[in-house]
């Protein structure tokens, strides 16, 4: 087996009296020979003794290059500082004696095999190989070249070994994928018999198919001779019923004639009674008219505020042309009791509005108490319809009991309060007073134009005040 690749860092053999004789050569004899080809587990083995007792020689013993790899630790010493080590054991003959003294002392019985020229059987050939490179005994070469041959034996060994564990593998994985391509096998069988059998199975339901399609057909062929006699038979009655159609229409005809005649002969005998209804129902009309104006009447069912108040319906009616004469552009709070003092007034007032104006440093629970029970004492000294309107999207707990002639009204969620008392003005009757007690211009702008009497919240908290 050829031997390695040699170490950079040779160190030839010395030619003073540092160096042991070599069989063969004498003092003063010629150049020493080259150094041999050292395996590299050998050279390996030479870095590391030598790396091993590096600390333990005296400083000044120490070559000034290899004093800082000295300090270094004992498993970076070797890597680290290998050819530094290398390249002194081959300047410096002296340094390595002096290692080789340590190093044969530390080998012991090896140690001293090895200086004598001869080497155990059972030792280890790259240690005897580095020995005999440091101490370098008579014959010391040839324990190198026994070294490297037993490492490359070793080495080829190794590789054998590992062709050998491959092929093995290689065989049992062979004999694997054969027992599974034989268990593949028989699976491919049985599942080839079974698709021959649902083969079979198939072409069998395949007959039965088409034996079935075939009595189909026979079925459907019966059923389109059926279909023609009974398209015949169908086209005969159609054209009976046409006759009869035609007959029915004549007949029907001559019906809508002769109603035409009664029709106009009612019609003319219902215009003279509509004519006579018709003065009547105008005589009638002119007199309950006259009659409501001079004893404003009670209605008979319930108030245009209830309407409101119960169904919050949206009221479409157009202002009748009259409506407008009725209000009355003033902020005097005299005017609330001649108001009021009108037959069948009604008195709207705009509730949030009020209270924050008079008391509003109260809560907004007592704020409706105190308004509410006011209101009850001028609608049972006036006898008035009186409605008071708040915010709210759903009416609030806490409220006092209602006094007799006073509605309570909270707007709906998406309505504020004055969208809820411009449509308790549009829901009165033309004629009838409607009062609206409010500060906010917007609200009597928009009740003025519906024909009700705007009035300033201060006009109702004296009259309050006052009660």
């Amino acid at each position: 087996m050829p031997l390695t690749e040699p170490y950079d860092d040779h160190l030839p053999e010395e030619g003073s009296s540092a160096a042991a004789p070599e069989a063969g050569a004498g003092p003063g004899a010629g150049a020493p020979e080259p150094e041999p080809t050292l395996p590299e587990p050998v050279r390996q083995r030479i870095v590391a003794l030598t790396a091993a007792v590096l600390p333990g020689l005296p400083a000044d013993e120490v070559p000034v290059p290899l004093r800082r790899v000295a300090k270094f630790a004992p498993n970076r010493r070797a890597r680290l500082g290998g050819s530094v080590i290398a390249a002194q054991l081959t300047a410096d003959p002296l340094f390595r004696q002096r290692v080789t003294a340590r190093v044969l002392v530390d080998a012991g019985d090896l140690g001293a095999a090895v200086v004598e020229g001869t080497a155990p059987g059972a030792a280890d050939p790259v240690e005897v190989a580095a020995l005999a490179y440091l101490a370098r005994p008579r014959g010391w070469r040839e324990l190198i070249e026994a070294s490297g041959a037993a490492v490359r034996a070793e080495a080829d060994s190794a590789v054998v070994a590992e062709l050998v564990r491959e092929a093995e593998q290689r065989a049992g994985r062979a004999e694997h994928d054969r027992a599974v391509a034989r268990v593949e096998a028989e699976k491919l069988r049985d599942e080839l018999a079974r698709v021959r059998e649902e083969l079979g199975q198939l072409r069998e339901e395949n007959r039965q198919l088409q034996r079935t399609l075939r009595e189909t057909q026979a079925r459907e062929r019966r059923a389109n001779e059926l279909l023609a006699t009974e398209r015949g038979r169908a086209a005969r009655a159609a054209a009976d019923s046409d006759a009869e159609l035609r007959r029915a229409r004549a007949r029907l005809a001559e019906a809508e004639a002769a109603a035409g005649v009664a029709r106009a002969s009612a019609k003319e005998a219902r215009s003279v009674d509509d004519a006579r209804l018709w003065l009547l129902l105008e005589t009638i009309g002119q007199a309950a008219v006259g009659l409501r104006r001079e004893l404003a009447l009670d209605p008979v069912e319930k108030l245009p505020a209830d309407f409101v108040a119960d169904a919050f319906a949206d009221s479409s009616a157009t202002t009748p042309a009259g409506t407008a004469a009725r209000a009355r552009d003033t902020d005097d709070p005299a005017r609330l009791d001649q108001l009021l003092a009108l037959p069948r007034a009604h008195l709207v007032v705009d509730g949030y509005n009020v209270t924050k104006r008079g008391f509003g440093e109260m809560s907004l629970e007592q704020q409706r108490k105190r308004l509410i029970t006011g209101l009850g004492g001028i609608a049972a000294q006036t006898g008035d319809e009186v409605t008071v309107v708040f915010d709210g999207a759903e009416r609030m707990h806490g409220l006092p009991p209602t006094p007799r002639g006073v509605r309570v009204l909270f707007s709906r969620k998406g309505e504020t309060a004055d969208e809820l008392i411009r449509r308790l003005v549009r829901a009165e009757p033309a004629g009838r007073p409607v009062v609206v007690v409010s500060s906010d211009r917007e609200v009597a702008d928009g009740v003025r134009r519906h024909g009700a009497y705007p009035l300033g919240a201060d006009s109702l908290l004296r009259r309050l005040a006052r009660s």
